[in-house]
Parts: structure tokens; sequence; C-alpha cells
């Protein structure tokens, strides 16, 4: 008997007692659920390969829910539990027969399953074929450490017996992905208590399970992933960049001058925010000589409100292109590096691309020692807390795509009035979105003319009211 069949008939076996089992281990399943929850926007659509009886799938309520299993028993009670679900009898070797090369799923849900495929890798690749360049992969199983826990667990009548599939750490598993040709995008350690008892389970895995180190020792671990087999057929060939500025006359010019011509289109949209000197007649004035009509469009706006956030919102509701580009009119990045930014999100090796001062060595005087001090710190606390690297959370230079743009305004808009910045908007969006973030090293320089926007203290507060509320919507509250 082959490995597909021995696990058929060991499910089929168990089919009319895994409701039984799934109420014995409530607590963990419910905490499990939560997470995907929070993982998975509802107007989605997923796929659930090795669905079982839908207990996962068919409680995650979003727009398109198909799953597939080669338990012919556990479809039958899933169709039966869950009527607004699709479910199908059919193994990931059939992936190419079940589906049309044509259909294609937001999320692709592989849960305690990779462990059953005789060959990962093989069955893995098939996955591509149903995937767009959206589509997110999440690979949730037991993690390796909690291999003599779980044994005693079978042997206590507290889990249902199973087929003792290997165990993998998150980095066997992120290497399966890898020679798949999937690129593993976050890592997430949830559970440290999957039992229930006296409320302590809350305290436990809410706030101790999520602490740095401590987290390596949890039950369960979910990988996001995406596919790098997907070619994006047309290529972007047009930009906006969004330059808010206020009092910045002496420096607009230069900034326009020195943005190199990287790509066909290239719109300029400057955004001013009530400035006290003449920035506004200066631009004007630049767009009115058409010295750069050439090369670029250049469009302005004053802003209706105040700060560099509703600036920057108003530029990416006004543009007109495809990549949406922030560049700050002060040049303490210089502008010639935004053809770096665009080589990267054209390429696919990033879809929210940021900069980073905090890399190379600073010019003098570019940045004073507390903010450089804060930047660090709060770049290490965002990390931890968001699940991917950012080493310079504030760096005003971030390029996105307008599709992606439009997709995180429906995901961010609960950061909307916390964040003044508008940073932490496009970072909290993107992260919700699981979209691929890189890193771009720049060259800080210290600005030439005006003085900064910012506000030392009063800004360092609202950001420690950011990191709180991050911490507890990321890693709290959402896991419910």
């Amino acid at each position: 008997m082959n490995t597909l069949e021995k696990v058929r008939k060991h499910f089929n076996h168990y089919a009319d007692f895994r409701e039984k089992w799934l109420e014995k281990s409530k607590y963990f399943h419910s905490e499990d659920l939560a997470y995907f929850k929070s993982l998975i926007p509802k107007n989605c659509s997923v796929l659930e390969i090795g669905c079982g009886n839908g207990n996962l799938i068919g409680n995650l309520n979003v727009n398109k829910a198909v799953g597939i299993d080669i338990s012919d028993r556990l479809i039958y009670e899933a169709k039966k539990k869950f009527p607004n679900c699709n479910f199908l009898y059919s193994a990931v070797e059939n992936l190419d027969e079940t589906f049309k090369r044509s259909e294609k799923f937001d999320y692709i849900i592989l849960s305690d399953t990779i462990g059953y495929f005789e060959d990962i890798q093989n069955n893995l690749n098939l996955l591509h074929n149903i995937c767009s360049k959206d589509t997110r992969i999440v690979v949730s199983y037991f993690s390796a450490l909690w291999s003599p826990i779980l044994s005693l667990a079978l042997k206590f009548n507290l889990k249902m017996p199973d087929l003792k599939p290997p165990l993998f750490s998150s980095l066997d598993l992120r290497t399966f992905l890898e020679i798949s040709n999937f690129e593993t995008i976050k890592i997430e350690k949830k559970i440290i208590f999957p039992l229930k008892f006296l409320g302590i389970e809350k305290i436990l895995n809410r706030i101790f399970a999520n602490l740095p180190f401590i987290n390596h020792l949890n039950l369960r671990q979910y990988l996001i992933a995406r596919s790098n087999s997907i070619i994006n057929k047309k290529v972007a060939d047009s930009v906006s960049i969004i330059i808010p500025c206020k009092n910045e006359s002496g420096n607009i010019q230069k900034c326009i001058e020195r943005i190199p011509e990287f790509c066909k289109k290239i719109e300029i949209i400057i955004v001013e925010g009530g400035s006290s000197d003449d920035t506004w007649e200066k631009i004007n004035e630049i767009i009115s000589n058409n010295k750069y009509s050439k090369k670029f469009k250049i469009r302005s706006f004053k802003q209706d409100g105040k700060g560099k956030k509703n600036a920057v919102m108003l530029g990416f509701e006004k543009a007109q292109n495809e990549i949406l580009m922030i560049l700050d009119s002060d040049m303490t990045v210089q502008p010639e590096d935004l053809e770096k930014f665009w080589n990267k999100i054209i390429n696919n090796d990033g879809e929210f691309i940021n900069g980073s001062r905090l890399i190379y060595p600073m010019k003098k005087n570019a940045m004073q020692f507390l903010n450089y001090v804060a930047n660090k710190t709060f770049s290490h606390l965002f990390s931890w807390i968001l699940g991917q690297r950012f080493t310079d959370t504030l760096c005003g230079t971030k390029v996105i795509s307008k599709a992606d743009f439009i997709r995180l305004k429906e995901v961010s808009n609960i950061f909307d009035k916390l964040d003044p910045f508008g940073d932490f908007y496009l970072i909290f969006g993107a992260n919700k979105l699981n979209l691929k973030v890189q890193e771009i090293p720049i060259r800080y320089f210290s600005r030439e003319y005006g003085e900064t926007q910012i506000s030392r203290f009063k800004d360092g507060i609202k950001l420690l009211k950011l990191v709180t509320y991050a911490y507890f919507k990321f890693k709290i509250i959402s896991f419910k």
C-alpha cells in the first residue's frame, strides 16, 4: 500500500470520530482559527489542502472557500457541516485535474498537511499553477520541539491518533518552500499552552508566548510565502512621484532637477502644505516655465488638511500611474536613488519598498543623536511586532503599486487616525496584506535649506503610542 492509500485509509477510519477529537482540543483549535482570521481578510478566495471535515476553512467566513481532501468520508462530513463552502474529494497530486489553469486563489492553506506528503517538494511545486502574483501560501504545523509532548498526548488519549508524520522546524519548512520556488515572507509562532485552565491560558498565549526567544518554544508555527514562479506579463512602465513640501522654496526646484528619467512615464505630484514662505509660488513658476515638460508631467495641489500623511494620501489619490513613490523635498534622501527603488519593484524583488537611512554611515549633522537612537529602537520593536525586518520605519522614501495601495486602504482604516506620520499607515497595511517588504539602504544627508518639520519629543510620544497599539493589535488582540 503506497503512502497516499495509507493516509486515505487512516483518515477514513477516524472520520466518524473527528468531531469528538475536535471537541477535546476545542481551545487549541479556537486559538488556531483566531490567528487565521487575523491573517486572512474576509473578502478573499481561499483553498485549504487537506481540509478534513472543514473545521478550519468552514469557519473563516470568507467570500469563496474551497477545501480538498483525500478522505471521501471527511469530505462527506464537511459538505453536511458547511454547505456554503465547496468541498472536493481530491489529492494534491491531482490539482491540475481538479482546477482549471485560470482558477487562482488569494490564499492557499496547508494546515497540518505537509507532513503527510510523500514528496513535499513535488507537491508544493504543483501549487504554482493556482497562484497569482498576489497569492499567499500559509503553512501551519506543529513545532518539532513539541514532539515528546505530542507523543504523551497520544498516549493519554488527548490527541487523535495519527500516522506519526515527521515534525519540522520553521527552518526545515522554509527550506522546503525555498527549493519549491516559494519565498517566505513572514514566520509567526503561537500558542505555548494549548489547554484551557483557569484563565491562565490567555496570559500565557497572548503575552508570554509572544516575547522574544520564548516564542521559539511555542507549539504552533505559521509560514506565509509567495510564489516566485509567477511572471507578470505586463511590466509597469509608469510612476507617480509624490513630493510633499512645506516651506521648501529653496529645495523644490533642485529636487525636481535631480530626479532621474528611469522609466517611460514619470508623473510628479507636488503637494504643498500651507507654507509661510514662497514655496507655492515657486511650484507654480516651475510648472509654468515648461522646462521639464519633455521629461516629466508635473501637477501640484494644496493639501486639504495638515501633516505629511495628509499630503501623501492626497498625492496617492490623485496619482494616475502604476507605481507610487514618496520623495521628501528636503533632499536628505537623494532623488537619484529613486531608480534603485524602481528596479526592485518592477523586478518583483519586493511589493513594498522601504528606504533605510540607518545602514550607511551618515553625513555629519544629518540626524541628531537622540533621533538616531530612537529610530533604531523603534525599528527593532516594530520588526519584532510585525514579524518582518524594518531597520528604519520612518524613512520618508517608500514605494508601492497603485493596485496594492487600493487593497491596502481596505485593511488600514483602523490605523488611519492613529498614525499622524503616514509611514505606519503604509507599513501596517503592507503587513496585513502580507506584502513582500524589501529595504533599500540609502545614504542620508543633512538638509541644505529650511528646518525640519519634526518635533522630537512630541512625535516621540506619538511613536510610543503607536508601538503600544501595534503590540496589542498584531500580537495580542488580533489573536483571540
